[in-house]
């Protein structure tokens, strides 16, 4: 009961404050210490693809060895105190883990700007939340992208973290995090960090592998609670989840894009260069900006349902050993 309390307390949180953008917060720290270990390791290592492998191998070993060790450290400290200042900052760890409030936010500001503002205020707003180029977006673009990031994100800003902190605690959200910072930052197919980010993007593939599933499978089951076609979700799920070059970035896309009818995905740019990308969904119908507010309750849902899967396992944990 202890640790669904926490989990729970998290989600509140997040629910209710988002992140908190002018206090310090856990992932900006992980950014700044994976962007000081890239600067510092690199020249330690020759520019082959071997050593740079290495050397990026060596990076997420450290990082991985900080942040969780950091973590745990901190929470034994407070527990040495007082349990109830261990069980809040257990808590806060778990809301910090979380996505799912200031990515309803940063997407919504895209629906305000599509629809009262102009096309360079929501190309500006969208590139907040996307990878991709957006300058050359139109209006149905700058929607299709936040629509996309926000089904994206429902898996590893939402269910995974859910995932492994109801199964190790605040310890393995906060490693679960470190890798998909470092896949975030250094994960790309580009001549930088096609050797260096491997294993950085190696281990998130392995992370995600089954979270992201959960989480299409568990967005199909959301999307009649959202009055969305659940049908048209699985059925999109089933074909089309396998329709990225990562293993794991497609399932809620599909799930979110049968849901509502839309044809996601497709090629895009990507520093410049244009990354061909195949389609996700049935074009059925234009895409709109109310769209990205349907994704929105359905990524709500979707977390919802994480979050009642995982405390329902952790009651069953308990009556099992108890």
């Amino acid at each position: 009961m202890v640790r669904l309390s926490i989990l729970l307390a998290g989600c509140l949180l997040d629910a209710v404050l988002g992140d908190p953008y002018r206090l310090p917060h856990p992932i900006r720290w992980m950014g700044r210490l994976i962007a000081w270990m890239e600067k510092t390791l690199r020249p330690r290592f020759p520019k082959t693809a071997q050593s740079e492998r290495t050397g990026g191998t060596v990076m997420v070993l450290l990082v991985l060895a900080l942040t969780i060790g950091c973590t745990a450290f901190l929470l034994y400290i407070c527990k040495r105190f007082s349990f109830w200042l261990w069980w809040a900052v257990s808590a806060v760890i778990c809301y910090y883990m979380l996505a799912a409030r200031s990515l309803a936010g940063e997407s919504g500001k895209v629906y305000r700007a599509l629809q009262s503002g102009t096309l360079e205020e929501a190309r500006e707003a969208v590139s907040r939340i996307v990878g991709r180029d957006t300058a050359q977006l139109d209006r149905a673009g700058v929607a299709r992208a936040a629509v996309e990031t926000v089904a994206e994100n429902t898996s590893d800003g939402v269910v995974a973290p859910l995932v492994y902190m109801a199964i190790g605690g605040p310890v393995w959200g906060v490693a679960y995090k470190a890798v998909n910072t470092m896949d975030s930052m250094v994960g790309y197919h580009n001549e930088k960090y096609e050797n260096w980010g491997r294993t950085a993007a190696k281990l998130d593939d392995l992370v995600n592998f089954l979270p992201a599933r959960l989480a299409g499978a568990l967005m199909c089951a959301a999307a009649p609670l959202c009055g969305l076609d659940g049908r048209s979700a699985w059925r999109v799920f089933r074909r089309d989840r396998l329709n990225h070059k990562s293993p794991n970035s497609a399932h809620t896309e599909a799930a979110c894009a049968g849901a509502l009818h839309l044809r996601l995905g497709g090629n895009s740019f990507y520093f410049g260069k244009l990354v061909e990308k195949p389609t996700i969904g049935d074009d059925l119908r234009p895409i709109q900006p109310e769209d990205i507010r349907r994704a929105n309750r359905l990524m709500a849902v979707t977390a919802c349902l994480t979050a009642a899967l995982a405390g329902l396992g952790l009651l069953l944990c308990e009556v099992l050993l108890a």
